[in-house]
């Protein structure tokens, strides 16, 4: 079972920065380590929305961004293991756009951010097909994760 193990103050963290960003997109990216299909969250790597344009509609995480994230979670012994994004007055699902540019193999937490408030998080793997998402569960992780904090990666609704 596929699913994704998040701390409550690295939900929180996320939950500030999204909405801080609102009403554009936010966006950042999740390490941690995977084992038996669930994910378990170590560290969340805020991040400034890349995009020069559409910035309430769509994010790019630029190509440095990853790299330096890519860098952090080897000199931590963890992966990169997922993204996390807002749809500033849209649903927490994926649009076709997000669709489009996901990525094989990681997690992607979108969260719904009405008028500047967090109302919905869920988070989605990318169907083996590519056809379209799967929802995965995510559960609180039994202890706090320690504070944190390629081709680019973009999306959105």
């Amino acid at each position: 079972m596929s699913g994704l193990e998040l701390s409550a103050p690295d939900a929180a963290r996320i939950h500030a920065h999204l909405a801080g960003a609102y009403p554009e997109e936010g966006c950042g990216v999740l390490l941690g380590r995977e084992a038996d299909g669930a994910r378990r969250i170590e560290r969340v790597l805020p991040l400034a929305n890349a995009r020069a344009d559409t910035r309430a509609r769509r994010y790019l995480i630029a190509p440095e961004q990853f790299l330096e994230a890519e860098r952090q979670a080897r000199e931590a012994g963890l992966d990169v293991v997922g993204f996390f994004h807002s749809h500033p007055d849209h649903p927490a699902t994926p649009s076709a756009f997000d669709l489009e540019h996901a990525w094989p193999y990681y997690s992607y937490l979108i969260v719904s951010v009405a008028r500047g408030r967090v109302v919905d998080t869920r988070s989605w793997r990318l169907a083996a097909d590519r056809s379209r998402f799967e929802a995965e569960s995510i559960a609180a992780s039994q202890a706090p994760a320690p504070a944190g904090g390629g081709a680019g990666t973009e999306g959105s609704r």
